[in-house]
């Protein structure tokens, strides 16, 4: 019989959390099984259970810390007597050597396996003490120990870059291929990784270069760095991108795409001059994260289901509003994944493309040769689509060419900038679409925030008085909501990932009808609501509260300018 039939065994606690949190599916074990092997590493093998949901059984079933990725030692721990390849087939990183030998103290080791009993006496040979595990997913430690082990020390790297003048264009483009230059940027890349950051902010200032990170929509500074290192900083990565490293003056756009810790990932990279030299932001695209349904993204049931009723229609507009990294085109990719790629023609139009999507033709617009969104549009209706995504709503030419391909029997989606749903429609109109054109055409428009969800570990119960609940539109009655704290797991922020807030515009004959008329965004709102059974952004963010998902001032910092 296998060890986690029994139920004093730590693997049948393992499975029995993984259960709990609902991570197990139907038949998953026994396909684990089959496959041969301890089942909790097959069931991560296999892609039936995330590294990040295995690591979280292993800790809660074993009473272990769940370490942050992004919550390292800055310089490689035990230097001259870690054993790299042990460390690294092992997936094992230290993180505190302890005190002096004999004393007592435990050494700290992030693990990736903590039931692998044989490995943590070896690793208490190593220390010369006894260790006290942790628990890390094996690509944080794998990314941690190549940036902290196998590349030299960050401090020797920024020693060995010679202070350069920028013009020198020759020299910084030999200086941007050498060991030190490469590996700097490769640790700031594993780093941002590591930390989970969608965003690597590059920012060279008068007397230093500073990196920073975006981490669940904020913003923090992640590394600073000498001033001298900046221009071979820079260029390295202007070289990745493909970019022109003689051309400061102007604003560039390029692409990185590479393999690292096994996952494909994509850069999109954006570099704009400053009085300082050339800031750099490169937007990280995570192939393997980017494969979600729109089942997948946890929208509530009063947006989802009419939303996905609408993608299944064959012609009309749908719409997605919200700021610059709310989401919008993540939700879009969603629905088309959704579609039956094999019996309808899909085309997209963006600017740029983030994500390839399997079955599907991908366009990217190229302004610089008349290729733009209205071109393109145009040349999609001479290819017999179904459904066309255009990337956004920029201008009334693009704007009227939509309206008109779905008045021809076509499916167009697309994204706007607007604070809510329903101001969308006099958007529309202000691009100079006739208003009975839009009232026959638009299906439906969402609007969507994200906000940052409370760590799970060190969220705190919290009374609000009937005035408190009131006055954030709360019945009027005492409540308790949860407020962010902040420990180890979150990097002391309180917070740990982000979800949507949403709302769904309806588009029935009453909201038509008022389209027709030129009526203003709070009246078709408020149609929508009472005819509709809309349910405003506000509204679902509060629900997020009473859920325990998020805090009061999470759903005020996102809706405000509202």
């Amino acid at each position: 019989m296998q060890r986690h039939d029994h139920q004093d065994d730590p693997l049948t606690h393992v499975l029995s959390a993984l259960a709990a949190q609902g991570q197990l599916a139907n038949g998953a074990v026994a396909r684990a099984q089959a496959a041969g092997g301890r089942v909790d590493r097959r069931l991560v093998d296999l892609g039936l259970v995330s590294e990040e949901h295995m690591a979280g059984a292993y800790a809660q079933a074993l009473g272990l810390a769940l370490w942050p990725a992004d919550h390292l030692p800055e310089a490689p721990v035990m230097m001259e007597t870690a054993n790299l390849s042990f460390l690294k087939t092992k997936l094992m990183l230290p993180l505190t050597a302890g005190g002096a030998s004999g004393d007592g103290t435990q050494a700290v080791f992030a693990v990736a396996d903590p039931l692998d009993t044989q490995a943590l006496k070896a690793a208490a040979f190593l220390a010369g003490r006894p260790v006290r595990p942790v628990v890390m997913t094996g690509t944080a430690i794998a990314a941690a120990l190549d940036r902290l082990y196998e590349a030299a020390p960050a401090a020797a790297n920024q020693a060995e870059i010679p202070d350069l003048l920028e013009g020198d264009a020759e020299r910084l483009r030999d200086l941007a291929s050498e060991g030190p230059v490469v590996r700097l940027v490769g640790n700031a890349i594993q780093a941002a990784l590591a930390a989970g950051a969608t965003d690597i902010h590059v920012e060279p200032m008068a007397d230093r270069l500073v990196v920073r990170h975006r981490v669940d929509g904020i913003l923090r500074e992640a590394e600073v760095l000498p001033r001298r290192v900046a221009a071979g900083f820079i260029t390295r990565v202007k070289v990745m991108a493909g970019l022109d490293i003689g051309e400061r003056r102007l604003p560039q756009d390029g692409r990185i795409r590479q393999t690292l810790q096994g996952r494909e990932i994509d850069f999109r990279v954006s570099t704009t001059p400053t009085v300082h030299g050339e800031d750099v932001v490169m937007r990280i695209l995570d192939q393997q994260t980017a494969g979600g349904r729109l089942d997948n993204l946890g929208l509530p049931a009063w947006v989802a289901d009419p939303l996905a009723a609408e993608l299944d229609r064959p012609h009309g507009i749908v719409l997605v509003t919200g700021p610059t990294g709310s989401g919008k085109t993540t939700t879009l990719y969603a629905g088309l994944r959704g579609m039956d790629a094999a019996r309808r023609k899909i085309l997209t139009v963006e600017d740029p493309v983030e994500y390839l999507l399997d079955g599907i033709n991908q366009t990217q617009v190229k302004p610089g040769i008349g290729l733009t969104f209205a071109h393109a549009l145009r040349s999609f209706l001479r290819q017999d689509p179904d459904v066309i995504l255009v990337g956004e709503m920029r201008d009334g030419e693009t704007t009227k060419v939509a309206v008109q391909a779905a008045l021809t029997g076509h499916l167009v989606l697309s994204t706007l900038h607007t604070n809510d749903a329903a101001g969308a429609v006099p958007r529309l109109m202000d691009m100079g679409v006739d208003p009975y054109l839009l009232a026959s055409t638009l299906n439906g428009v969402l609007a969507q925030r994200l906000v940052r969800t409370l760590c799970p570990h060190c969220r705190q119960p919290q009374a609000l008085s009937a005035e408190a609940a009131a006055s954030l539109g709360l019945p009027a009655r005492p409540t308790t909501v949860y407020r962010a704290v902040g420990c180890p797991a979150c990097n002391g922020t309180g917070y740990r990932g982000r979800c949507a807030i949403a709302e769904w515009l309806p588009v029935n004959d009453q909201v038509r009808a008022l389209i027709r008329q030129g009526a203003s965004s709070a009246e078709i709102e408020a149609a929508a609501v009472s005819t509709g059974g809309m349910v405003p952004l506000y509204q679902d963010g509060l629900q997020r509260v009473l859920d325990g998902v998020t805090t009061p001032e999470e759903i005020l910092r996102v809706t405000k300018a509202d």
